[in-house]
């Protein structure tokens, strides 16, 4: 196992790459979906079920866990890693997509955001400095720089001011994170849609230095052929020897979009929150376990899939839990889904490591909606 941090390129085909991204806790093997834990829990699910589908890697929240239950009281009592019983590794968001999408009274300024819990009103204070504390006491192994997060569609002008003011954050948040070894600090890329604000983003990014860089700002309500756009150019502005990950995506056809394009990393509550709505990923595409029509039917969601909810359970069982608000339908549904999920990267990289890729995504698109499946 490695004692420190690390990305190695293993293969290439076209701008997609495979690799690893070496820690302490573990290596993750790239391109990587990180399942969400948002407040230390992937929901409905145990941490030994989420490696069990094959994640390398989950995902937390500053926003949430600094309000509830605070930073400081999981820092007493070990960490986020042995309060959540997960051992490999984390990574942890700064809070600013948060602060801006979930908070109320939000008043932004150089010095950060003062903003109202969306829980209980209270006010609270966010800034560069604070975040990496946060996140220090968490205990992340990828901590996030401190950003700010416009929502699109915005004007330019709009944009550069958010992106200039998060350059200046990320020089903060690096200044605070210090020197620690074992750990990782990523820097964001901002800019909207506009290739000039993308790269004199990604410029400042790297005369600052990071261990890794984000194209944040996306999937915030641009639409799949915009955000596809910037990705088609701004992964190449980075640092081709370091880990690059796309905050937030996606749906299945999302990710590979994005993995032909060069993104290393993502992740996103869509498998998890999907499985507590009666929805469940195939290669086919959804399945909408509440349609009338699957309470007679006695076939697996996918005759291909090894998950638990596949191997012993019928579509009408899922369909009669779902419908009856069962607990254990969520769980059953986020198993497949955050199964699905490993299951199409597993692919992706062995398709990039054979040089196979087109091929792989040729399938993957040809598969989709020629199948079983519902509107959803």
């Amino acid at each position: 196992m490695a004692t420190g941090f690390g990305f190695t390129l293993n293969a290439t085909d076209g701008a997609a790459r495979s690799g690893v991204i070496s820690t302490p806790r573990g290596d993750i093997r790239t391109p990587a979906f990180m399942p969400v834990g948002t407040a230390g829990t992937v929901k409905a699910m145990m941490p030994e079920s989420v490696r069990a589908t094959g994640a390398d890697i989950l995902l937390g929240n500053t926003y949430h866990l600094m309000l509830r239950p605070t930073a400081e009281r999981i820092a007493g009592l070990g960490g986020l890693h042995r309060f959540m019983n997960w051992d490999r590794p984390i990574l942890t968001d700064s809070g600013g997509f948060q602060v801006m999408s979930l908070s109320s009274l939000r008043k932004l300024t150089e010095e950060g955001v003062r903003f109202s819990s969306h829980i209980d009103g209270s006010k609270h204070m966010l800034t560069p400095e604070r975040s990496m504390e946060i996140q220090k006491l968490l205990g992340s192994d990828i901590v996030m720089c401190f950003d700010e997060c416009p929502a699109l569609p915005a004007d330019d002008a709009t944009v550069a001011k958010s992106m200039r003011m998060s350059m200046r954050w990320a020089q903060r948040s690096r200044d605070a994170f210090g020197d620690r070894p074992g750990h990782a600090l990523f820097g964001i890329m901002q800019g909207g849609v506009n290739r000039d604000l993308r790269e004199e983003s990604a410029k400042a990014l790297e005369d600052i230095g990071f261990d890794g860089y984000a194209v944040g700002g996306l999937a915030v309500g641009e639409g799949q052929e915009a955000m596809f756009s910037v990705l088609d150019y701004a992964p190449g502005f980075l640092p081709q020897d370091k880990p690059r990950y796309l905050m937030g995506v996606g749906k299945p056809d999302d990710i590979v979009g994005a993995v032909e394009r060069g993104i290393d990393m993502m992740d996103c509550v869509l498998p998890s929150r999907s499985g507590r709505t009666g929805q469940a990923w195939t290669p086919m595409g959804a399945i909408n376990l509440k349609n009338a029509r699957h309470k007679d039917d006695p076939r697996p969601l996918d005759a291909a899939c090894t998950c638990p909810a596949c191997r012993s359970y019928s579509r009408a069982y899922l369909h009669h839990v779902v419908k009856a608000d069962e607990i254990i339908g969520s769980m059953l549904l986020t198993w497949h889904n955050l199964h699905y999920y490993q299951q199409l990267m597993q692919g992706l990289r062995d398709a990039i490591g054979a040089g196979a890729l087109s091929a792989f995504v040729a399938e993957f698109h040809a598969r989709r909606g020629a199948g079983d499946i519902d509107p959803l």
